[in-house]
């Protein structure tokens, strides 16, 4: 096991650095100047040509991209060209908000979702399975922003339970958690929709197996052979689209973040993309993707735990 996870994180070096390039040429190849973009509509051009040297973008593109590299592998992601802050800071700063929130969503996600699989797995055909898949449709097509829309107009405005927006402090807070509410169900209502219809058929095609038959045969509660056989080897695909959630939630949640007017990292990114921050752009996508590959680690090596036939050696 602890070999395979050393050959997994060595292989994160090259898919970093392709992230990392395709990043860098993306941004550089979309329209727009970022001097330009900071000296103003009405600056000449011996102002936008002085920003420009003094950012280092009159070097080649080559030259930029290696300077890039070797911050990198220091630790430092460069200057913000809007707010003339370290990037790795305003990073700090902006992706514990996104990072929690992601986490109570896919938390709060599989909490529902498991539960509601199960049930209508149980009661295939039925009224209940049929209401709970319908509702698991509806969450599926429901645009995440209409749905926040919804909540904070019932549940902040007409029933002011809740902040309509904002962020008041970390979750172990009362104002903290309060806030977080509304943010968290928006966000976890598609991902609880797809993992339930996923749980539903991966438990009913395991109740189909040869060995189901067989405990069952043996005279085992329908119970016992549910929770104890079925539902461990159903819960391996779960995982796997759980974590693909959770990455996805990650770097997605930028119209929550909007709606809500929450802090987060998503919402930064978009809007150094307007700005045409590159520092900011770059060091933000290449947190995503370490994010989203450390966590498809967790989630092979969480493999080995659910169902001990698996192993990696």
């Amino acid at each position: 096991m602890v070999r395979y996870i050393i050959r997994r994180l060595v292989l994160l070096i090259p898919i970093l650095l392709g992230v990392a390039l395709i990043t860098f040429l993306i941004m550089h190849l979309i329209p727009g100047d970022p001097a330009r973009v900071m000296a103003g509509i009405t600056a000449s051009d011996a102002d936008v040509e002085a920003i420009r040297a003094r950012l280092g973008l009159d070097q080649p593109l080559f030259v930029q991209f290696w300077e890039f590299l070797k911050g990198l592998v220091q630790g430092d992601l460069g200057t913000s060209l809007r707010t003339r802050r370290p990037v790795a800071l305003e990073i700090q700063e902006r992706f514990f908000a996104t990072a929690s929130l992601a986490a109570m969503a896919i938390a709060f996600s599989m909490a529902m979702s498991i539960p509601l699989g199960i049930f209508a797995a149980r009661r295939q055909h039925s009224a209940g399975d049929n209401l709970s898949m319908l509702a698991a449709m509806f969450g599926i097509s429901a645009p995440s922003f209409w749905i926040g829309l919804i909540l904070m107009y019932y549940l902040a405005y007409r029933l002011p339970l809740f902040p309509p927006s904002g962020m008041y402090g970390p979750p172990w807070t009362l104002a903290g958690l309060q806030s977080y509410i509304l943010p968290t169900i928006t966000l976890s209502i598609s991902s609880t929709a797809i993992m339930a219809r996923l749980t539903r058929s991966s438990i009913l095609e395991i109740l189909r197996q040869d060995y189901i038959r067989t405990a069952r045969s043996k005279g085992l509660g329908e119970r016992l052979v549910l929770y104890h056989h079925a539902l461990r080897n159903a819960l391996i695909p779960v995982i796997t689209l759980a974590g693909i959630q959770l990455g996805a939630l990650l770097g997605g949640a930028v119209v929550v973040e909007t709606v809500f007017s929450w802090p987060g990292l998503g919402r930064y990114v978009v809007s150094a993309i307007h700005y045409r921050d590159f520092p900011v752009v770059q060091g933000g996508v290449m947190l995503f993707a370490l994010c989203f590959v450390v966590i498809n680690l967790a989630v092979d090596v969480l493999y080995a735990f659910v169902d001990p036939r698996i192993r990696y050696d």
